[in-house]
C-alpha cells in the first residue's frame, strides 16, 4: 500500500512538471506547421541489424490505405483521386478497379479499404469508405460543395472491376463547430467475429452525447467505432439499441487512422489522435468511452476549441456512460507531442523473427517512425522500457528504445502480407515548401500531390 501511494505521487509529480512543457509544444505547433521528415536517400532505415525495407513500389498519388488481395497483389486507394489501384507484382497497373467522385478538402477523400472472400456467395467483398461528392472530385474545394456523406460502400470483385455498390451506412460528413471538414477517420476492419468495423472521428467538432458532451444532441454516428454485418445490418446494440447508437462499439473517440485486432486475444486496439497534444494507444473492449471530449491522453482540455492541455485527469468522473454500459478506460500509452499516429497492426508471424511474432507495430505521420511495442502475459498492457514507465513519451529520447524503424516520410498504413512480413505505405516522397519560417522544411497540404510508397521490411538477406 506504501509503495503504491509513493509510485502514485511520483506519477502525479512527473505529470505535473509536464504542463508547462506541453503548452510551450502547443505554442510551437501553432508558429511551425506540421512537416513531413526529410527521408533518407537509401529508404527507410530499420534499426535492428537484421532486418531492412525494401521499396515494392513508388509513384502512389496521395495513398491512404491499402489491403491484399493475395500475394504481390495489393489493392491502394487515392485520396484525392478518389481511385482504387491495383498493384500486381511490384508494378500499379494503369487502368484503377473503380474510380469514385470524392470531397477532397483537408481530411476527406477515399480513407478505408478492406477485403474479405464470401465463402458462402463465392465472391470477394471490397469495402471502401470514402466522402462522397455530388458530380466531381473536388468540388467541395473548388465550389464549395458539402459531401453527401461519409459513406461505407460494399463492392463485388468481379475481373479486375469493383462493381455491384451498395451502401452500408450513410454518416455525417460536414463539419460540427470548429468548420473545418476534419476527422472523418476512415479505416476498416473485418473482425474475428466475420463483422464489419469502421472508425470516425468527431468530424469537425459534432457536439453529441458520443463525445460526452451531457445534454447535447443524440449520437449522430459520429465519434466512435461503428460495428455491422457484411450485408450492413446492426449486430447489437452495446450501449443502446436505438439507431444510430445501435450502431456503436466504441465511442468518445477524437480522431483514430489505425485499428486492429490481436490475434492471440481477438481484442481491438486503436491510435487516436489529439488536437495538439495526447495521441493514444488504447485498448478497446465493447462499449468503450475514449473520454472525448474530457479527457485527451491524461489531461482535461481547456482553451479555444480544447487545443490545451488543462489538469491532469486519471479518473474523469463526467462522461457520458450510457447507464453504465460504457465505460472509459485510460491509455495504455500517450504522446504529449503532436505526434500524430497513424496505423496498428499486430504481426502474426515470425517472419521477422520469433523476438517480433504477435507484437504490435504503429506508425506516425509527423515523424515517419515506425514503433514496436511488446505485450504483457495477458496482453492488456505493454511493457514499456523505464523512460516511458509512466506510459507518458516526454520527449524523442524517451522514444528512442520502442522505435523500431524511421525515415517513412508520413506513414498512412501498415499491413501483413500473404509472406507473412510488414508492409508499410507511406507519403515517403513530396511535400510543399510552404512554411514562412523554415522555408526548407517540406509542409503537408493536402491538396497538394503526395507521391506514396509501399515498403516491405525483411531479413536482410533476401
Amino acid at each position: 500500500m506504501i509503495s503504491l501511494t509513493i509510485s502514485s505521487a511520483i506519477f502525479i509529480l512527473i505529470i505535473l512538471v509536464l504542463n508547462p512543457i506541453l503548452i510551450t509544444q502547443f505554442s510551437y505547433s501553432i508558429i511551425y506547421p506540421h512537416h513531413l521528415t526529410i527521408q533518407p536517400n537509401l529508404g527507410p532505415i530499420i534499426n535492428d541489424p537484421n532486418l531492412k525495407s525494401k521499396l515494392v513500389v513508388k509513384g502512389i498519388d496521395f495513398p491512404t490505405s491499402m489491403a491484399f488481395l493475395g500475394p504481390d497483389d495489393i489493392l491502394v486507394l487515392e485520396k484525392n483521386q478518389g481511385t482504387v489501384k491495383r498493384i500486381l507484382n511490384g508494378t500499379i497497373l494503369p487502368r484503377p478497379l473503380l474510380s469514385v467522385n470524392v470531397a477532397t478538402e483537408n481530411e476527406r477523400g477515399i480513407l478505408g479499404i478492406a477485403v474479405t472472400k464470401n465463402v458462402t456467395r463465392n465472391t470477394t467483398y471490397v469495402f471502401l469508405y470514402y466522402t462522397k461528392s455530388r458530380t466531381r472530385n473536388g468540388e467541395d474545394v473548388t465550389e464549395g460543395k458539402d459531401p453527401l456523406c461519409a459513406c461505407l460502400y460494399r463492392y463485388e470483385l468481379v475481373g479486375n472491376k469493383l462493381v455491384n455498390p451498395r451502401l452500408l451506412l450513410s454518416l455525417p460528413a460536414t463539419p460540427g463547430s470548429y468548420h473545418t471538414p476534419d476527422h472523418l477517420g476512415g479505416k476498416i476492419l473485418i473482425g474475428p467475429d466475420k463483422n464489419v468495423y469502421v472508425v470516425i472521428g468527431d468530424v469537425g467538432g459534432h457536439m453529441t452525447t458520443a463525445t460526452n458532451i451531457k445534454g447535447a444532441q443524440q449520437a449522430d454516428g459520429t465519434g466512435g467505432i461503428l460495428r455491422i454485418t457484411q450485408d450492413g445490418n446492426v449486430v447489437h446494440g452495446i450501449i443502446g439499441n436505438k439507431f444510430p447508437l445501435s450502431l456503436y462499439y466504441a465511442y468518445g473517440i477524437r480522431n483514430s487512422f489505425g485499428m486492429d485486432f490481436d490475434p492471440v486475444t481477438g481484442k481491438l486496439w486503436d491510435t487516436e489522435n489529439g488536437p495538439s497534444y495526447g495521441d493514444e494507444i488504447n485498448l478497446v473492449g465493447p462499449g468503450f468511452n475514449s473520454g472525448w471530449m474530457q479527457v485527451q491522453g491524461i489531461w482535461r482540455p481547456t482553451g479555444p476549441s480544447n487545443f490545451l492541455p488543462g489538469n491532469i485527469t486519471l479518473n474523469p468522473d463526467n462522461l457520458q456512460n450510457f447507464g453504465g454500459k460504457g465505460k472509459y478506460r485510460p491509455p495504455e500509452f500517450t504522446w504529449y507531442q503532436d505526434t500524430g499516429p497513424t496505423a496498428i497492426k499486430f504481426l502474426n508471424s515470425d517472419k521477422l523473427g520469433k523476438q517480433y511474432k504477435n507484437d504490435m507495430f504503429v506508425g506516425d505521420f509527423h515523424n515517419g517512425n515506425l514503433y514496436h511495442f511488446k505485450l504483457n502475459h495477458n496482453r492488456t498492457d505493454l511493457v514499456l522500457p523505464v523512460s516511458l514507465v509512466d506510459k507518458v513519451a516526454r520527449n524523442d529520447s524517451t522514444l528512442r528504445p520502442i522505435i523500431f524503424g524511421h525515415g517513412f516520410g508520413g506513414i498512412t498504413d501498415i499491413q501483413i502480407g500473404p509472406d507473412g512480413y510488414l508492409y508499410v505505405l507511406s507519403l515517403y516522397a513530396g511535400g510543399d515548401d510552404c512554411n514562412p519560417i523554415l522555408p526548407n522544411a517540406p509542409c503537408f497540404s493536402y491538396n497538394s500531390p503526395m507521391e506514396g510508397s509501399i515498403f516491405r521490411i525483411v531479413p536482410i538477406n533476401k
